[in-house]
């Protein structure tokens, strides 16, 4: 990654994890080390505990997901502003598992981008493709569909404050994971994409991978020039593999 931008990595537990799992980290990661900077994006309910332990334990909070609106009646959604209370300091949004499950457009995750930016969060802008449409040799211009969304709605100066996470769909929780050369590849294309709005921003705006990344890989896909960090799955959920990933990040 380049030397000016500030390594990235996040814990997606997805709808995993309970207070025990919570408290095991929070004794795991109040030990002081140095890290990059680490946000943990655990279930709602788990939010407030771990915004309580942050302070100990070096790390940022996220939502896993936010509403495209400001309030109102929406059932079960929670509004940016909610989770900026609850002191959350970033935000998924657009994952694969959202947009395939709760059937989320591009057009909803950049309004939804835009709700994380007026309330003052970090949105983590997921993207990434199918293993039909790679093999298809059509992932640049899926992923390019992806992004347009946000970049038609957002200023230059909003793009500044996103970050943008791959994760190609085949990799997630497959154990299957991009080469380094794969996913710097993909890096370099939204990279480039970022450029074409701005060049400041696509200097330094931070591009994570996610998809099956493990300590084993981690330090050679963070080496990647245009890999900032990393979006994390199924080893955030293991306190010593999820702390081995952000020392390969901070090297």
């Amino acid at each position: 990654m380049s030397l000016q931008r500030k390594t990235l990595v996040a814990g997606n537990w997805k709808m995993n994890g309970n207070a025990k799992l919570l408290a095991q980290f929070v004794e795991y990661f109040s030990a002081s080390r140095k890290r990059c900077e680490t946000v943990l994006c655990v279930p709602s309910l788990l939010t407030l505990n771990a915004v309580s332990a942050s302070e100990k334990c070096h790390w940022l909070v996220g939502g896993q997901d936010v509403s495209a609106e400001e309030n109102g009646a929406h059932t079960g959604d929670l509004s940016a502003q909610m989770l900026v209370e609850a002191g959350c300091q970033f935000v998924i949004i657009g994952h694969s598992e959202r947009r395939a499950d709760h059937g989320e457009s591009n057009q909803l995750i950049a309004r939804k981008a835009e709700q994380a930016l007026a309330a003052g969060l970090t949105p983590i802008v997921c993207v990434g493709e199918s293993l039909e449409t790679r093999n298809e040799g059509s992932e640049e211009a899926f992923v390019e569909a992806q992004l347009s969304a946000v970049f038609e709605r957002l200023s230059a100066q909003q793009l500044s404050d996103i970050v943008i996470a791959y994760e190609p769909i085949w990799a997630i929780g497959t154990g299957v994971t991009a080469s380094p050369e794969q996913a710097q590849a993909m890096h370099r294309f939204i990279r480039q994409r970022v450029a074409q709005q701005s060049q400041s921003v696509a200097k330094s705006i931070r591009l994570l991978y996610g998809g099956s990344v493990k300590p084993a890989n981690a330090e050679m896909l963070f080496s990647q020039e245009d890999i900032d960090g990393g979006l994390i799955g199924g080893a955030s959920l293991d306190p010593k593999e999820f702390e081995a990933i952000c020392l390969a990040a901070s090297e």
